[in-house]
């Protein structure tokens, strides 16, 4: 019996040596983190060194200090005609306001007087109020007062009106041709990127004389010059082509209201533009 324990509780030479290895690892994992406490040396942060390269960091590069973009009442005289981004930020002007501002002289607005700058989307009042002692215009910025008649301008004549540069003048024209000429001015604002704000700049440069519109003759016109017209769609102008087909020539405006889908809005806006014989 004995000698069948002592079999079972020997062990051999290499399981031995296993086991010593296996506690020397034990060992070692438990005495680690104690020598690598010895080890590290902590560095100690110089405050005073710290402090006079920060000073330095900011005197290079000055920080906001109103989260617009420049420094607090850095206020300074300036044209809101020529002022650049960067100098709008400076002002206080946050960047999408700048790019605005920048978007619409860059299309041939100008700001005659400082109370212009109110038109601008998303400025406020309070930003109005404290830039407002600031602006200076100077009377050689603005072009001379000049009325234009809208139907018979050429694009250059269109260029010479305040706030009208080269890409408006040929929308301008591009519209006119295919509306026929304008009845109003206010027609105007139907042609892509003038809104009320450039509008309002330069609707007492201009003038229409309707005598000038070309007519359109809605019982011989053909479809593809009938579909120019900026007022019909195309469902429209078909159906217009369609009817005058089956039911013969149009008498007077109010033949047209027999079309489900002319109500009498777009009525209105072409009967100017139409002649029955």
């Amino acid at each position: 019996m004995k000698a069948q324990i002592k079999n079972y509780l020997s062990l051999t030479k290499k399981e031995w040596n296993g086991m010593v290895v296996l506690l020397i690892l034990i060992a070692l994992v438990l005495i680690a983190p104690y020598v690598y406490q010895w080890l590290r040396k902590d560095n100690t942060i110089n405050v005073t060194a710290f402090n006079t390269a920060a000073a330095a960091l900011n005197k290079a590069n000055p920080q906001p200090l109103n989260g617009t973009g420049s420094a607090k009442n850095a206020l300074f005289k300036f044209d809101p005609n020529t002022t650049s981004t960067y100098d709008w930020q400076k002002l206080g002007i946050t960047a999408k306001q700048a790019a605005i501002i920048k978007n619409y002289t860059a299309k041939g607005g100008r700001f005659r007087k400082a109370e212009d700058l109110q038109k601008i989307y998303g400025l406020t009042k309070v930003d109005y109020a404290r830039l407002a002692p600031f602006i200076i215009i100077p009377k050689g910025k603005a072009k001379t007062n000049v009325v234009v008649e809208l139907n018979a301008a050429d694009s250059a004549r269109l260029t010479s009106i305040d706030g009208i540069g080269g890409a408006f003048a040929k929308r301008i024209i591009y519209y006119r041709d295919r509306l026929g000429g304008f009845i109003t001015k206010e027609q105007l604002k139907e042609v892509y990127g003038i809104d009320e704000l450039k509008y309002d700049e330069i609707k007492d440069q201009v003038k229409v004389d309707a005598g000038r519109i070309r007519k359109i003759n809605i019982n011989t016109i053909t479809f593809d010059k009938l579909r120019l017209m900026p007022y019909l769609d195309y469902k429209q102008v078909n159906a217009i082509i369609e009817y005058r087909k089956q039911h013969g020539d149009y008498a007077a405006i109010n033949d047209l209201k027999n079309i489900a889908i002319i109500d009498e809005g777009i009525l209105r806006k072409i009967e100017p533009y139409l002649v029955f014989k």
